[in-house]
C-alpha cells in the first residue's frame, strides 16, 4: 500500500513539474488566428485581445515595417527595429517577433538580453561578429557572413559588431511576441554616451570581437579599475 501511495505522489510531483515547464513560454493559441485588437486600451491581459474573427483580413498577417534600413546616424552606428504583436497584429498568440538591425562600418550593438525569448539571427548582407555570454561567464562568438545563421539562447547577454568594410543588415526571429530587452548600458551607465565607462566598454567589445574563436576564456569587458565612479562590472 505504501509503495502505491509513494508512486502516486511521485506521479503528481512529475505532473506539477511538467506543467510548470510547459508554461515557461508564451501561451499557445486556442484558435487558428488571433490578430491583436490594439484599439481596446482598457483591457489588460497577458498579450492582446483578439479581433472579431469576422473582421480578420489578410493584411493582419503582413508588415512592411522592416523593409527599409533604420537610422544609423548615432553614437553606436547601428539601428534596431523590432516588430512585436503591438505593431504586427498577426503575431498575437504565435509566440514570435521579428527584428531588423542595420550597421554602419564599425557599428555595434552593445551587450543586452531578451529575458523572454531565444533569438535566431540571419545575416542579410555584410560581415558581422555575433557573440553571447553564458551563465558561467564563457563567451561564444563567431564571424558571420552573408547567409549565415546564429542563435542566442534565451536570457543570455549577446552583442553584434560590424567588422566588414560595408553596410551590414541582420534580421532576427525571437521566440516570444514580447521578448523584452535588458541593456546593460541603460541599466548601469549614465545617459552620456561620451562617458569614460561607455568608451571603455566599446573599446573592449571591439577588441574582443576581433578574435574569431568559438569560445573565449578569461576575456574581460570591464573591471573595477576601468570604472572609478561606477562599482558595477562585467567579467566575461
Amino acid at each position: 500500500m505504501r509503495a502505491s501511495v509513494l508512486f502516486g505522489i511521485v506521479l503528481i510531483l512529475c505532473a506539477c513539474i511538467c506543467s510548470k515547464l510547459i508554461w515557461a513560454k508564451d501561451a499557445d493559441n486556442l484558435q487558428d488566428t488571433c490578430p491583436a485588437d490594439t484599439a481596446r486600451k482598457n483591457i489588460f491581459v497577458n498579450g492582446f485581445p483578439c479581433k472579431n474573427p469576422a473582421e480578420v483580413i489578410a493584411s493582419d498577417f503582413k508588415s512592411s515595417l522592416l523593409s527599409k534600413k533604420g537610422d544609423t546616424d548615432n553614437f553606436l552606428g547601428s539601428s534596431t527595429n523590432i516588430l512585436t504583436a503591438a505593431k504586427f497584429p498577426g503575431l498575437n498568440t504565435l509566440g514570435l517577433s521579428v527584428a531588423r538591425t542595420d550597421f554602419e562600418v564599425d557599428g555595434l550593438v552593445l551587450p543586452h538580453s531578451n529575458p523572454r525569448a531565444s533569438e535566431m539571427v540571419f545575416v542579410s548582407s555584410g560581415r558581422v561578429v555575433a557573440g553571447f555570454v553564458d551563465t558561467k561567464g564563457r563567451v561564444f562568438q563567431k564571424i558571420l557572413n552573408e547567409g549565415d545563421v546564429f542563435v542566442f539562447p534565451r536570457g543570455l547577454l549577446h552583442y553584434f559588431y560590424n567588422i566588414g568594410f560595408e553596410f551590414a543588415t541582420v534580421f532576427s526571429v525571437l521566440s516570444s511576441q514580447n521578448p523584452g530587452v535588458v541593456g546593460i548600458s541603460d541599466a548601469q551607465f549614465t545617459p552620456d554616451n561620451d562617458s569614460d565607462s561607455m568608451k571603455m566598454l566599446i573599446k573592449k567589445l571591439k577588441s574582443l570581437s576581433n578574435l574569431d574563436v568559438d569560445r573565449i576564456d578569461n576575456a574581460t569587458l570591464l573591471s573595477y579599475g576601468d570604472l572609478p565612479s561606477n562599482p558595477w562590472h562585467l567579467q566575461i
